[in-house]
């Protein structure tokens, strides 16, 4: 089977689908392909950060965003060292109204809302159950992809333009001998989760736990905290030759607010392990190619905005590249105005975590420290007002960008109970 279209997108998670809604409302014809058949997929970033929510409203999504269950997260807190409670390090409530909260929401509710919204859109095609397996080229051109249904079809997608938004592992990336530069990561993360106390009288907003060695970062969802456990790298299988009763033993240590519900952990086949990349292309496109969100520079989980750093990459690409693919005139020179406007936010943004993760996480999880910083503890005590700048830096981000012209779209659902 051989067919056309004028941007293929590879990969339907957030940058995917929101650079293929975009582009479509410019009037591009844009096919996203996912190889999955939905997007139930447990443990990816659940965060949709004030930037993105803003951005909804902009596209006109926001009052059927609203109407998707989900928990607000206002406070980012961290055990004091001296026992005395938590001490609040960011706390989002400080920024402007609306957009002051992160929603916790599950990730496969906010694609499935970016898929309806796309389906609306006549140039517009999400290809389920289509797995990508390799790219199409003339001479040193990307031309577009080959790809395989899970029926065992097997065809060719030609493109004006290719963009890769499948991963941290992404094959695109792989074919064309694209290497990112790997910065060292001294950790492994668990995820799991364990069910809140019905009265909510426990652990609000996102709050990390120290016990000795042992670092965990519980984000209370609601009816239940997902929680984030630090592990030195590459210690996974050792974690779990331990067992589920110690490890059962280490999270009520840590948390001994949930210590009588670590039981609802059964097995460790519930506990995920994810490995954690901190890495960046300097060069995020080649002819014919492009590559945003995770292909073009893994983010770590701390702060857990990679999601948000994904969907800005894919609003930049979509304000700059629809014109050029309107015309049918993409040149790398479109695709590398991209990075430009990128590259600082990116890379300032990966900075901050290898701060993080080299002067706290990192001698947490070795026991080189025994708690947060005491100088930092002592100005967010002091100066509560400066717990505005993380919940910025987690809340916006650097540079966050805003829905183009062409993208935007009255809400009608609020026009309608108006």
């Amino acid at each position: 089977m051989t067919e056309r279209t004028t941007c293929a997108v590879v990969g339907g998670g957030p940058a995917g689908m929101v650079l293929g809604l975009l582009l479509a409302r410019a009037g591009v014809e844009v096919t996203v392909l996912e190889k999955h058949g939905d997007f139930l997929r447990d443990f990816r970033g659940d965060t949709v950060h004030a930037s993105t929510v803003r951005l909804l409203d902009e596209l006109g999504l926001g009052s059927r965003f609203r109407e998707i269950p989900q928990s607000k997260l206002e406070t980012i807190g961290f055990p004091s060292p001296d026992g005395d409670g938590i001490v609040t390090f960011g706390e989002l409530r400080r920024l402007r109204a609306p957009y002051n909260y992160i929603a916790m929401v599950p990730q496969w509710d906010f694609l499935d809302l970016l898929a309806d919204a796309g389906a609306e859109e006549p140039t517009f095609t999400l290809r389920m159950n289509t797995e990508v397996t390799g790219l199409l080229r003339d001479g040193e051109r990307v031309t577009g992809v080959q790809y395989r249904t899970r029926d065992g079809v097997e065809g060719e997608l030609h493109a004006d333009l290719t963009v890769a938004c499948d991963g941290r592992h992404s094959l695109l990336r792989d074919t064309m001998s694209l290497r990112p530069k790997e910065f060292g990561v001294p950790f492994d993360v668990l995820w799991f989760r364990v069910p809140r106390d019905e009265k909510g009288g426990d652990v609000s907003g996102i709050t990390g736990k120290i016990d000795g060695s042992n670092f965990m970062v519980m984000i209370n969802r609601g009816d239940y905290f997902q929680n984030a456990y630090f592990i030195k790298k590459g210690t996974d299988a050792q974690v779990r030759a331990e067992g589920i009763e110690r490890f059962r033993e280490r999270v009520a240590a840590m948390a001994p607010e949930v210590a009588d519900r670590v039981d609802a952990i059964e097995s460790m086949d519930e506990v995920k392990m994810l490995d954690v990349k901190l890495n960046r292309l300097h060069r995020w496109h080649s002819d014919g190619l492009l590559l945003i969100g995770d292909a073009a520079h893994a983010m770590s989980p701390l702060g857990g905005v990679g999601v948000n750093v994904a969907v800005q990459d894919a609003v930049a690409a979509a304000r700059l590249l629809a014109e050029p693919l309107r015309r049918k005139d993409v040149r790398t020179s479109h695709l590398a105005a991209v990075r430009r406007r990128r590259w600082l936010a990116t890379a300032a943004t990966q900075r901050l975590q290898r701060t993080l993760q080299e002067n706290v996480v990192g001698p947490l999880i070795t026991g080189e420290r025994k708690s947060f910083p005491k100088a930092l503890i002592t100005v967010m005590r002091r100066l509560p007002f400066m717990r505005a700048v993380p919940a910025y830096m987690v809340g916006i981000g650097l540079r966050p960008e805003h829905a183009p012209e062409f993208a935007r779209r009255p809400d009608a659902k609020a026009g309608s109970r108006a």
